[in-house]
C-alpha cells in the first residue's frame, strides 16, 4: 500500500468509456433514433471530478481492498452514472440552460425536436427526453455496478449503502423542491437538504460502499460517517458559494445561476437571517426570478456579503473541514496511507473552483 492512489479518475473515464460503447451496440439494434439518446448519455457523463468514484475507491482502500484492484474501480465508476443521473433530473426540475459549459440535457433534446420540426411542444419533448435519460442512468448504475467480476458477497454488501444513497438522495432533492415551492428561510431546513441531497451520496455513502466491498467492520464505518458527512457538508456548502460568486468559465454554470433558480442554500439563509428589513425585501423580491440580469445578480451579491452571509459560510467550511480532519486522524484505517489519500480527496472536494 503506497500513499498515493492509482489515477483513479482516469480509470473511471476509462471504464465509464467501456460500459458506454457496450450500451451503445445494445440500444443501436433498436433503430438510429437511439444514437441521439445514447450521445445524450455520454454528454451527460463527460468531464467532472469523479469524486464519488474516488471516495469509494479510498473506503476500499482504507478497509484494506488493494489499491491496484481494476474491479473496485468498475464497481466504483457506477457511482458517476448515479451523479449524473441526479444532474440530468436537477436541471430539469431548476430550469437549467447550462451544465459543464453545454446545453442542459433538456434543452439538448428541445433543440433536436425544434431543429427537425416534429410535431408537438418541444419543451414538452425536451422534459420527456431528459426524465427517461435520467431514468436510464440510474438503471445503468446498478447493472455496472454488478457486472464488476467482484464476488457476489462483496456485491450484497454494498449492495446495501448503494441503495440507502439512491434513497437519500431522491429524498434529498425532493426536500428541496418542497423548499424552493415553500420559499424556506430557516438554516436548519437549508442544512437537511444538503445533508441529504449532497454530503451523503457524495462522500459518505461511496466511502461505504467501497469499505463494505472490502469486507469492513462496522467500527470503520462509523469512523467513515464521522470523516464524510462533516466533509460532504463542507462539499455543498462550496457549491453552494461558487453557485452565486463562481467565475462561468470555471464551473460552466451562468453566474449567480442559483439565485435565478432561487436554490434555497444555507448562503441566502443566512443573508435573510442577517439581513435588515430593505435587504431582506430586495433578496425575497428577486431570488427565484430567472431572468434576472447581471446588475441585479450584482446586487444580490452585495447584499449577501454586507449581511456576512458569505463570511459566515466560509467559517463553517473551515468548522466542517475541522471536523473532517479531527475524525480521520483517530479513524482506525488497514492502512497508514489512507489518511494523505483521503486528505487529498477532502481538499479536492472543499477548496475547489468549480
Amino acid at each position: 500500500m503506497t500513499d498515493v492512489l492509482p489515477d483513479v479518475p482516469a480509470l473511471v473515464a476509462r471504464d465509464l468509456a467501456t460500459f458506454l460503447t457496450a450500451q451503445r451496440q445494445r440500444l443501436q439494434e433498436l433503430g438510429p433514433d437511439l444514437v441521439p439518446f445514447v450521445d445524450a448519455a455520454e454528454r451527460a457523463l463527460a468531464g467532472g471530478k469523479r469524486l464519488r468514484a474516488s471516495f469509494c475507491h479510498a473506503g476500499w482502500v482504507a478497509a484494506g481492498g488493494d489499491a491496484g484492484d481494476e474491479q473496485v474501480v468498475w464497481s466504483a465508476s457506477a457511482l458517476e452514472l448515479l451523479h449524473a443521473s441526479a444532474l440530468v433530473h436537477d436541471d430539469v426540475m431548476d430550469g437549467s440552460d447550462v451544465r459543464r459549459g453545454h446545453p442542459a440535457a433538456h434543452r439538448a433534446f428541445e433543440r433536436q425536436h425544434r431543429a427537425a420540426s416534429w410535431l408537438g411542444d418541444s419543451e414538452q419533448f425536451g422534459v420527456g427526453g431528459a426524465v427517461l435519460l435520467g431514468d436510464l442512468l440510474l438503471s445503468w448504475t446498478d447493472e455496472m455496478f454488478r457486472s464488476s467480476g467482484l464476488a457476489p458477497a462483496a456485491l450484497l454488501r454494498a449492495l446495501t449503502y448503494l441503495d440507502l444513497c439512491k434513497s437519500e438522495v431522491a429524498a434529498g432533492q425532493f426536500l428541496d423542491l418542497i423548499g424552493q415551492v415553500r420559499g424556506a428561510e430557516s438554516v436548519a431546513d437549508a442544512m437537511r437538504v444538503v445533508r441529504f441531497k449532497a454530503a451523503k451520496y457524495t462522500v459518505e455513502r461511496p466511502l461505504h460502499i467501497g469499505a463494505a466491498l472490502a469486507g469492513s467492520d462496522p467500527e470503520l464505518i462509523d469512523a467513515l460517517t464521522a470523516f464524510g458527512l462533516p466533509l460532504g457538508e463542507a462539499f455543498q456548502l462550496r457549491d453552494d458559494v461558487l453557485g452565486v460568486f463562481g467565475d462561468p468559465d470555471v464551473t460552466g454554470k451562468p453566474a449567480g445561476d442559483d439565485l435565478r433558480e432561487g436554490k434555497r442554500t444555507v448562503l441566502l439563509a443566512y443573508a435573510l437571517a442577517q439581513g435588515d428589513q430593505s435587504q431582506r425585501a430586495l433578496l425575497q423580491r428577486h431570488v427565484g426570478v430567472t431572468g434576472l440580469g447581471v446588475e441585479v445578480v450584482d446586487e444580490l451579491r452585495e447584499v449577501i456579503c454586507d449581511t456576512g452571509a458569505l463570511t459566515r459560510v466560509e467559517a463553517d467550511i473551515t468548522a466542517l473541514e475541522n471536523a473532517a480532519e479531527a475524525a480521520l486522524s483517530v479513524a482506525p484505517l488497514a492502512a497508514p496511507g489512507t489518511r494523505a489519500i483521503l486528505r487529498e480527496l477532502a481538499e479536492r472536494s472543499t477548496r475547489r473552483r468549480s
